[in-house]
């Protein structure tokens, strides 16, 4: 029984990594692809990286969360949201930090912070009732919808200058259309793929370890499925684009609840089983800490991001020293 429980172990590791390169090099696809179409197109670098960025280094939450919910388990799609969402700004944010100091924008503290805080306040007043119904998806989706039409259009009143592109952090190249299609329909695939691996081994994690499905899908899950907002905001803070760490994640937790959670709901209602009072409140507070930390000085420094990042491993510690 023992060498069984080890082999188990032993694959849903396997799983867990396999599937998590997958969903990196999916999403890179998906981003590279769908980003130099739309720069071939005539789309201005800055709504492409309003738009198809922050969807593309969201893709592994979507693919990860609409799985779960056609598998008919909510508690993984609704834990990858909200624990994707506290790692999007404890973890990434805090690390970037670590790595050189951000300035922030007044812009995106006057509109997208609050945006956020106030979504995620939605998000936990549709939970509440134990239930994210078909109706509160179809709420949440005509909200990203919104969304993208105000950003789009705010982006057109402004000029656009070289500064403003995301993608001054990533190679450029110019690709013909049959290859920005192959990078697109393939990196959609591989997400697909490996979502599936993800979700397995973390299915089977969870039964070894105890944990419920909501506790893996606010950790194991959300860890994997933030790696591209993982990767972009350090390879931003890198090259000193502070305002892209932080525009990357604040904007990855507005499209995480209402794309994301929106869409799984509307294909399969979600109950909300293994989310206690705890995670949401820790989702609101950390939703909230940014915008004081954000908005003193405006900078976030090394001591803010160390800050930040000992909440996300304190956070990790309370979700596994609860198992049974």
């Amino acid at each position: 029984m023992e060498a069984a429980t080890s082999v188990d172990v032993l694959f849903s590791i396997i799983f867990l990594v396999s599937g998590t390169i997958l969903l990196y090099f999916g999403a890179e696809g998906l981003v590279t692809g769908s980003s130099t179409l739309a720069f071939r197109v005539g789309i201005t670098p800055l709504v492409v990286g309003l738009t198809v960025v922050a969807f593309g280094t969201s893709s592994p939450e979507l693919v990860v969360s609409v799985s779960a919910a056609l598998g008919k388990q909510g508690e993984i799609a609704l834990g990858n949201v909200i624990g994707s969402n506290i790692c999007n700004i404890a973890l990434i944010i805090g690390v970037a930090a670590l790595i050189r100091p951000l300035h922030v924008k007044p812009s995106l503290i006057k509109r997208d912070i609050i945006l956020m805080i106030g979504i995620t306040i939605l998000m936990i007043i549709l939970v509440i009732d134990g239930e994210i119904s078909r109706i509160d998806g179809g709420i949440l989706f005509s909200g990203i919808i919104a969304y993208n039409g105000i950003t789009i259009y705010l982006a057109r009143q402004r000029k656009v200058t070289a500064g403003d592109s995301p993608f001054e952090i990533l190679p450029r190249k110019e690709r013909n259309l049959k290859l920005n299609i192959t990078f697109i329909v393939g990196g959609i695939a591989i997400l697909v793929v490996g979502a599936g691996l993800f979700l397995e081994g973390a299915k089977q994690l969870a039964v070894f370890l105890g944990a419920s499905k909501a506790v893996i899908g606010l950790s194991i899950v959300a860890f994997g499925t933030s790696l591209p907002e993982l990767a972009t905001s350090m390879v931003a803070s890198f090259k000193n684009e502070g305002d892209i760490s932080i525009g990357n994640a604040i904007g990855s937790n507005i499209f995480n609840i209402l794309l994301i959670l929106g869409i799984a709901a509307f294909i399969y209602p979600i109950i909300s089983t293994g989310i206690d009072k705890i995670d949401l409140a820790v989702v609101l507070f950390i939703s909230i800490l940014i915008l004081p930390l954000a908005k003193f000085g405006m900078t976030i420094g090394r001591a803010k991001g160390l800050f930040l990042v000992s909440l996300y491993f304190g956070y990790m510690y309370y979700l596994y020293t609860q198992l049974p």
